[in-house]
């Protein structure tokens, strides 16, 4: 018995839920899927505009832009992912003012979604997805940004970089090709520790848009007292974390030329 019970874990059988009477597997499967394609699109989206937004923060550093959007970042970092969520739904999802957004889920109800053509119910999806995954960002934002910009002002002032200047290069030829490849390091090493919490989801943000994530499945799992649930979901989040270090790791050794795997 023993022996069948530690082997269930490696062939992926993480037991039956007391709660939904089903393998674990099943019920988190669909659940995870949504944390996933939440998670990860907002991390993409995070990177493609904190990356950008970093580098022209340095480059005009002490400029009004720079000011003006510090402020915009330190305010919105400065407030929580799942308070946002409930604004945002108040201003923007039929609530007091305007009505663009749906007041929550991952798409429209099943009725409605299982007769939609495959370009309307990615459009559907789309729709549905955008307040959450602003709320989901908010934190990571800030800091993504702050770190881009910090590090390009490090290595700006650094003595390559006064050299690479003295041998007649142009001013974007040393920031592109020297200066920023050595200030994505900081944020290359993070990335590891932002898609393990990124996929491991938020019960907050998605107990306010009333989505069937992961976070949430697992909150309610302890609340439940529904074990297995509770100990496939820590299984989970121990392997997203460790896969997300080896991805930290590799990373770092394409940006950094000080790191070669031997």
């Amino acid at each position: 018995v023993f022996q069948k019970e530690i082997s269930g874990i490696l062939t992926g059988n993480l037991g039956k839920s007391y709660i939904y009477a089903k393998p674990v597997t099943e019920v988190m499967a669909p659940r995870f899927r949504i944390s996933l394609l939440l998670g990860v699109t907002g991390m993409l989206l995070t990177y493609l505009v904190c990356i950008p937004l970093g580098i022209r923060k340095a480059i005009s550093h002490g400029s009004a832009f720079d000011l003006t959007t510090s402020v915009i970042i330190f305010v919105a970092y400065s407030i929580p992912g799942w308070a946002l969520g409930g604004v945002l739904l108040v201003l923007m999802g039929g609530g007091s003012f305007l009505d663009f957004f749906p007041l929550g889920g991952i798409h429209s109800p099943k009725e409605i979604w299982d007769q939609m053509t495959f370009v309307q119910k990615f459009i559907d999806q789309v729709h549905h997805m955008i307040l959450p995954i602003i709320a989901w960002s908010i934190g990571s934002f800030a800091t993504l940004t702050v770190l881009m910009k910090n590090g390009l002002l490090e290595n700006l002032s650094q003595d390559y970089i006064r050299t690479a200047f003295s041998k007649g290069l142009s001013e974007d030829k040393v920031i592109w090709s020297h200066a920023i490849r050595n200030s994505i390091i900081p944020i290359t090493a993070n990335i590891g520790h932002i898609i393990g919490v990124v996929i491991a989801g938020s019960y907050f943000i998605e107990r306010v848009f009333n989505i069937e994530g992961f976070g949430k499945m697992a909150f309610e799992a302890v609340l439940q007292r529904d074990y297995p649930i509770t100990l496939g979901f820590l299984v989970i989040v121990v392997i997203i974390r460790l896969l997300g270090n080896i991805i930290s790791d590799f990373s770092l050794a394409l940006v950094d030329p000080r790191i070669r795997f031997k």
